[in-house]
């Protein structure tokens, strides 16, 4: 049974474990299985990472993220249009991400995506190729996804895609696909499960959205003295 200060330690010696974030200023308090991040690191990609890993601890139920962004080197200074321009450039020089479905909006260094495709990998990275820019404070992705109408898409083949998934329990998890939508309702063991059971239901041919109301849930922590 982990008390609070388990989990602590756990979520400040995985934060430790990564290469990127080891010199990182990261503070961690944890609380009944909520996570408060703080700080300063030098990137919004480092940023991004100190929540991904907290989030794969387990006993994690919530990550509060209060981490400032500091650049390493302040006297350089980039404007708008120049990491838009770069953020253009970076989108069309991969074939993994349509660039012509995409809008990109730029305001004090914080990204807004817009537009559509139709795979939500393409989505995430689109998110994961500009996290890691200079000058990035903040991304807001609100890119949707439109897929082509499948007759694939049905509760077994998500249900199959959960079991060959050694992160997800899916006995604890159940789903209902309407039209286009899927949803999961139960209980899993981890964020990282909860996370992973959505990755694998965006998979599904001809799904445009997934209602992720998964509950996380693991033996207690135990109250401190």
């Amino acid at each position: 049974m982990k008390t609070n200060d388990d989990l602590q330690r756990d979520v400040q010696d995985a934060i430790k474990w990564e290469p990127l974030l080891r010199e990182a200023e990261i503070g961690v308090t944890a609380k009944d299985g909520v996570i408060t991040l703080s700080g300063t690191v030098d990137s919004y990609g480092k940023k991004s990472d100190a929540e991904e890993v907290a989030r794969r601890v387990q006993g994690v139920k919530v990550v509060t993220e209060l981490i400032n962004i500091k650049p390493r080197d302040e006297t350089i200074v980039r404007d708008d249009a120049e990491l838009s321009n770069e953020i253009l450039n970076a989108c069309q020089s991969t074939l993994e991400i349509p660039s012509d479905r995409i809008t990109v909006k730029v305001e004090n260094g914080w990204i807004t995506l817009c537009g559509d495709l139709r795979w939500s990998y393409q989505r995430d990275a689109a998110e994961r190729l500009i996290r890691e820019l200079s000058g990035v404070k903040g991304i807001s992705n609100n890119i949707t996804i439109k897929s082509e109408p499948s007759p694939d898409m049905d509760k077994a083949a998500i249900e199959g895609a959960f079991a060959r998934n050694s992160a997800i329990t899916e006995e604890d998890i159940h789903v209902k696909v309407v039209k286009n939508k899927a949803i999961l309702t139960g209980t899993v063991n981890s964020c990282y499960e909860k996370d992973e059971a959505a990755r694998q239901a965006w998979k599904s041919p001809g799904v445009e959205i997934v209602y992720n109301e998964l509950i996380v849930e693991h033996y207690p922590v135990t109250v401190d003295r």
